[in-house]
């Protein structure tokens, strides 16, 4: 049975090459939707998994950076700084700001950065300088691949003007946006004088940073104390909340379209040769037999609707990233087993439908005229 069933696709060859890539198209949406999330989640942290830090210190209670508002006193920097195990202590200030860029206003996260903390600054730069004076600003290149500006521009920030001396690369996400500032500028910004938001602690060659971390809030007053690798696990499960909803729902409806075009070649594959199967369960072919075979030219269908559609979002991709050069795109394994395991419910739910129709063929209709 399986045979024969096989043998008929391979004749129909344009028939099952046109319902592969109509599944195909169904799949490019959800797979480009992973692709997002798996980017955006990593990107959004990006500060955190470049900066130099093996243990980040912030305010008793707070667990993360993204959305969140830290406070800690500017002498626990030092007081941290001569602990044991302790090679350096780097106070940032941070908050989120708004950038006014030739009549667009845009959400972004500021770095203050002390005079001479150059690796907590940028890691990797378009263009400019990577370590803002007073009165100037980093920017992230794709602000200005949207806006324009360049070097030398003015732009706002909150209330400041603020001259752009830098292109950042690496900096940029839809949801985390992180600009670079003078500490100055930003603590006249946010009233913060004599506080920083997060100190980024580099532990001695061979100090654990659990335990650095532990010390640290032992010996520290009303500060939290996390190693990066817990920190930055923390700011992406919040990033997977916050976009987990829109991504199933998405996925959903790229999985229902594919679903339907996977049922409904597979039911017309079964009812134009109904005289045919109803001649097989004659001979005594048993429904298992049939139901199974069925469930292969499923599984076939969906296996290359998927094949396309990873191949015609690889494709898209730099074009996606040309044209939308703020959105992030990264297929991961994970993204690739999330796609996979939609096409094997998929491939189930779908098989059902022709799989019901076979099994209600009538042996005798073979005899009928």
């Amino acid at each position: 049975m399986l045979r024969w069933l096989l043998k008929t696709l391979w004749l129909q060859k344009a028939s099952l090459v046109a319902s592969a890539a109509g599944v195909a198209g169904a799949f490019v949406l959800v797979v480009i939707l992973q692709a997002v999330f798996a980017g955006e989640a990593r990107q959004m942290v990006a500060y955190a998994r470049h900066a130099p830090a093996d243990v980040w210190v912030m305010q008793r209670g707070v667990l993360n950076m993204h959305m969140a508002n830290s406070f800690v006193w500017a002498w626990k920097a030092k007081r941290i700084a001569a602990l044991p195990g302790v090679r350096a202590a780097t106070p940032i200030l941070y908050s989120g700001v708004l950038v006014r860029m030739r009549g667009r206003t845009m959400l972004a996260y500021a770095v203050g950065l002390e005079p001479g903390a150059h690796r907590a600054g940028p890691w990797a730069m378009a263009a400019g300088k990577a370590m803002p004076g007073p009165g100037e600003i980093v920017l992230p290149r794709v602000f200005a691949a949207m806006t324009g500006i360049g070097l030398g521009a003015q732009v706002g920030l909150t209330d400041k003007r603020l001259e752009v001396v830098g292109l950042s690369e690496g900096t940029y996400s839809m949801a985390n946006p992180v600009v670079f500032v003078a500490a100055s500028d930003l603590a006249d910004l946010m009233q913060a004088a004599g506080t920083v938001s997060y100190i980024l602690v580099e532990a001695e060659p061979g100090q654990d940073a659990a335990a650095l971390a532990a010390r640290i809030e032992r010996e520290v007053a009303k500060v939290t104390a996390l190693p990066k690798e817990r920190f930055t696990r923390n700011d992406v499960q919040l990033g997977m909340q916050m976009g987990a909803e829109i991504i199933a729902f998405m996925t959903l409806i790229g999985s229902g379209l594919a679903a339907v075009i996977i049922a409904f070649t597979a039911y017309s594959q079964v009812a134009r040769r109904r005289r045919e199967l109803a001649i097989a369960k004659a001979l005594g072919v048993r429904n298992r037999e049939i139901y199974a075979a069925v469930g292969v030219q499923t599984a076939l269908i969906t296996g290359l609707g998927l094949l396309l559609a990873l191949l015609a979002a690889w494709g898209l991709f730099p074009l996606l990233s040309a044209l939308v050069p703020q959105i992030t795109l990264e297929l991961t394994a994970g993204a690739l087993g999330r796609a996979a395991a939609v096409a094997l419910v998929v491939a189930a739910i779908s098989a059902w439908i022709p799989a019901r129709y076979v099994a209600r063929v009538d042996p005798l209709t073979a005899f009928k005229g």
